[in-house]
Order: structure tokens, then sequence, then C-alpha cells
């Protein structure tokens, strides 16, 4: 069985052109000897788009001896012009004889850079596994250069005998491995490939938002307890959309501000949506008790004014959605009840998991539970991660499932000296550094507290080294709506960052004498907020129990 570079190619189910080539690769695999290695373009952070993994080719095969085969395949029809053999893509055509040539002249211009002329070896061939080529003279490519679908079973035969085992090593064969990871650019572009994670996700994540909105019953009370990930979200948009449409009124309650503001970016026009708090000065504004939110207990007496408060028309509501239950007091469900009419719907979405205030759940009596385990968010080893550590402090995250088609997204951890300060510091820079080396751009970086915003080192910093934070400053305008700082990459706690994600997270200050139930809950959720890459900052003796390599 052939070596593949990169390995980790098999958890995404491709379409299009990109399944094509994953056919080939599969193929390549079993047909060709242990001693063979092949480089390619199919690989998980790729997702579903045709990559080449060098110019025009999408396979660069490596023999025992160094000798090397550049192979462009091109699924589908083609067009024999006489101008040669083209490929259309949609209203363009390309002539895949000058791609070829093209792609073969630049690697001979810098294979003859590294390792002198004459001392390599390089083939080619097109492979077009639906079409066969009428009239190879007219085809630009030399005809046992093509192996059209007449010859498609005799690839890896092919391949063989282009590139026999037994011939002599070429003089470049102990650097071309080195040359051709570093040279050909296998790591994808990062920024470029972000928003496509974030489509794929959301489309695998989609099954709850479909299937749970075709339960009826009556009274409609749903409570689904559903793990980071699984797409409470989009149901709760969802349901949002279905309202509106219906010409119904709905109220969207959470328990963060910040996921309150995202969601109300999303949210179809005329849905309500507020934070518990908010909710309640909304409220209370209208009994005329205006809170000064500069008052310690300001949210206090919040919640006393609407629990007492009478419940106008205007708050009555078709469809309540209530999100992260898990951090809503029990005093909070009767107060909220008033608001869902008679026959109204009452939806409940929760994590215990993100329990992070350790609070009992609330009682729902009679109200029909439904529950998801697979998280699509995270990659696979992201949440490999979380089963094995947090699993051991809490064992409902073992039985978490992976759903993501991603892995192998290599899960950093750097540790920090706890009995200096300037340490997390330095060290939360350099996690940063390391993110936008990887190709993340500023915005996709979220940099999340382990000890919340009161306890932290960095929430009063406005800088971290070279980056501008863009972080909640503490304080609260008239209306109660959040101050920020301005900045470049955010800096927020992991109890405000629950319910939101972002393609990077840079999980810092993360610290504990035991790793107890509380701690395992805030590692959960500060890991499972990240949808392409995990940078963990922890002190060295949080390391001692994350990082099984120390």
């Amino acid at each position: 069985m052939a070596r593949l570079i990169p390995d980790d190619w098999k958890n995404l189910a491709a379409t299009g052109a990109a399944e094509r080539e994953r056919e080939t690769l599969t193929l390549l695999e079993g047909a060709l000897p242990d001693d063979y290695t092949v480089y390619h373009g199919v690989h998980w952070t790729r997702l579903n788009r045709a990559f080449s993994v060098f110019g025009e080719a999408d396979f660069v095969i490596v023999s025992p001896a160094g000798r090397v085969m550049l192979i462009e395949q091109k699924a589908g029809f083609l067009r024999e012009t006489p101008k040669g053999l083209v490929k259309v893509y949609l209203q363009t055509e390309r002539n895949v004889s000058i791609q070829l040539a093209q792609t073969i002249e630049r690697l001979h211009r810098r294979f003859t850079a590294a390792f002198g002329a004459g001392t390599y070896c390089i083939e080619a061939l097109l492979f077009c596994p639906d079409y066969v080529v009428k009239n190879a003279a007219i085809a630009g490519i030399p005809a046992e250069g093509i192996v059209d679908a007449t010859r498609k079973d005799r690839l890896a035969s092919i391949i063989l005998e282009a590139l026999p085992a037994d011939e002599p090593k070429l003089p470049c064969a102990a650097k071309i491995h080195h040359f051709l990871s570093d040279e050909l650019s296998l790591t994808p572009d990062t920024s470029a490939l972000v928003g496509q994670a974030g489509t794929l996700v959301t489309r695998l994540s989609g099954g709850l938002a479909t299937w749970a909105r075709r339960l009826e019953f009556t009274p409609f009370r749903l409570r689904v307890i559903g793990t980071a990930g699984s797409g409470k979200t989009q149901l709760a948009v969802q349901v949002m959309k279905d309202a509106a449409a219906s010409g119904k009124r709905v109220l969207y309650v959470c328990f963060n501000r910040p996921l309150a503001d995202h969601i109300a970016r999303v949210a179809p026009e005329g849905a309500k949506v507020a934070n518990y708090h908010q909710l309640c000065d909304w409220i209370a504004r209208d009994v005329g008790a205006v809170q000064d939110f500069q008052s310690p207990d300001a949210f206090a007496r919040l919640e006393g004014v609407f629990a007492e408060a009478p419940i106008a028309e205007r708050w009555t509501f078709d469809v309540l959605i209530v999100d992260e239950g898990q951090d809503f007091q029990e005093a909070w469900v009767q107060a909220l009840s008033r608001l869902v009419r008679s026959d109204g719907a009452w939806w409940w979405l929760e994590d215990p998991l993100q329990n992070l205030y350790m609070r009992e759940p609330v009682a729902l009596p009679g109200w029909v539970v439904l529950t998801e385990t697979t998280n699509y968010r995270s990659p696979r080893d992201i949440l490999e991660f979380v089963r094995d550590k947090v699993g051991t402090a809490v064992p409902r995250a073992a039985g978490l499932i992976a759903g993501s088609p991603f892995d192998g997204s290599d899960i950093s951890i750097a540790s920090y000296d706890e009995t200096d300060g300037d340490s997390i510091v330095d060290s939360t820079k350099r996690a940063i550094t390391q993110a936008l080396s990887l190709g993340f751009r500023k915005q996709d970086i979220a940099v999340l507290s382990y000890r919340g915003r009161e306890g932290s080192a960095l929430s009063a910093l406005e800088q971290l080294g070279p980056h501008r934070l863009r972080s909640f400053t503490g304080k609260y305008d008239l209306f109660g709506n959040p101050e920020y700082r301005e900045g470049d990459v955010l800096l927020e706690s992991i109890y405000r960052f629950k319910g939101q994600s972002a393609p990077c997270v840079v999980l810092t200050e993360v610290d504990f004498d035991v790793f107890d139930e509380r701690s395992a809950r805030k590692l959960f959720v500060g890991a499972t907020r990240a949808t392409m890459k995990l940078i963990v900052v922890a002190s060295r003796r949080a390391c001692a129990v994350l990082d099984s390599r120390i």
C-alpha cells in the first residue's frame, strides 16, 4: 500500500471533482507498493474544492528510485479541437496540453535549481477517466502520456512501468521528499478555508434544526438537551424564521449578552432577541423602574422588578425560545412563563456540560425531552481530547459523538510559569503569533480566558505585543449596552463566549490545583468553541494533566 501525503484525507465525503480525485487516490493507495509515495491535494482542510498539489497536477508520485510522475486528472467531458484537448469550465475553455506543459516546465526549473541539471527524472500523465480520446494526434500530448477511459483500469500498472521499483536511485532521491513537502505548499490557504468550513459544519449540524421542528404535541413544551456544536443555535434561528413566516410573535432569550447580540444579527425581522437581564430591563422601563447599571446590585433588582411587573399584551408571544437554559435559575422560569400565550410554543435549549455556574437544572415537569450528543462543530481530534480529559471528571462528556468530517487539526498546548506574572502575557502573545503563522486572520482568532474576566491578567490590557485587543471594558452605557475597547483580536472570557465559536481559539490562563468537575466544564466550553484550530496556554501544573507528552 502506497504512502499518502497528507494522510488524513478520508474523513470528508467530498462532491464533484474532489470526489473523483478521492476515488483515484483510493485506487493509487491500494494498487501501488509500500515504497511508493503519493503527494496529493485531496485533504480534509480543502473541503469540496478542486485543488492541485502542484500547478495543474493533482498527484505527484515518487518511486523508490526518486523518479517523479505528475498526474493531471480531468474528470468529465473534454473537447478535441484543432488547438488540442480542452476542458470547459463554465464559459471558459482551458487547453489541457498547455496547462500540463507549463506545470512540467515549472517543476523542471525548481528541480534544476534545487538538485542540478540532469540529476532527476520527471514523467507526466494526463488521466481522463470519463473520456475516450479519439484523435491522439491533435490532443497535444503523446498517446503514451494519456490514460483515458479505455485504459483507466490500468492506471497503476502504467505508473509502475514508467517508474520501475528496481532501478538505481537517482542522485536527488534522498532529498526529493524533503523538497516536495517543503516546496509544494501542501499547507492550505487557511483564510480561504474558514468560510467553507463554516458552511460545511452548518450543513452537517442542520439535522437537529430540520427534524426537531417536525415534532407536534400540545401544549408544545420541548426541552432540547444538546451538546456544543449539535445545532441548537441553528434550531433557534429556524424556529424564529418559522414563526416570522407564519405571522407569529417570537421571543428569543439567552443568558449571555454577547450571544444575544450575535443572534440579533441573524434573527429574522420582527423577532425579539435579548439576554435575560436585557429583557428584564425592557419590562422594568415599561413600568417606570429604570435602573442604575453602575450599581452593584442592578441585575438582582431587575430580576425582582420583572418577576412582579404586570405583563402588557405587547410582551406576550406565540413562540418563546430559551437558550443556554443550563444557566437559568428556577425563579426565572415562572417569570418567563407569563410571556407565553396559552396556546403558544415554548422551546428550552440547554447543554449541561456548559453549566459553568454549577446550578441545579431547572424543573420542567411534563415537558418532552429531546437529547442530542453529536458535536459537528469541533474537529474530531479536539472532541477526542475533550472526551479523554473532560470525561474523567464529567462522565457525560465521555459519551459525546464526533460528527465533524475534520480531523488532524493538531491541538497545540503551551505552558506558562504560574509564579511569573509576565509569563502568561508572553505565552499568549506567542500563541497569537502561532495562529497568524498558520494563516488565520486576526478576525478569525478568539483569545478566551479560562479564568473569567474579573480574574484575568489580560482583561485590563489594550494590547498584547503588536496585537490590539477588542474586549469588554466591564462597563455599560445608560441603556445597559456593554462597552468594548477597539481592537483587532477578540479577547473574551469563556463565560461570555458560550454559544459562539471561532475558527481559531486561543484558550489561555488555564490553571487549576485540582482537575475537578468545574475545571473540566470550563475546559469543555473553551475547547469546543474552536471550529478549526485549538491552542491551549496552560500553567505548568495544568499542563501536567492536559498534555500527555509531559
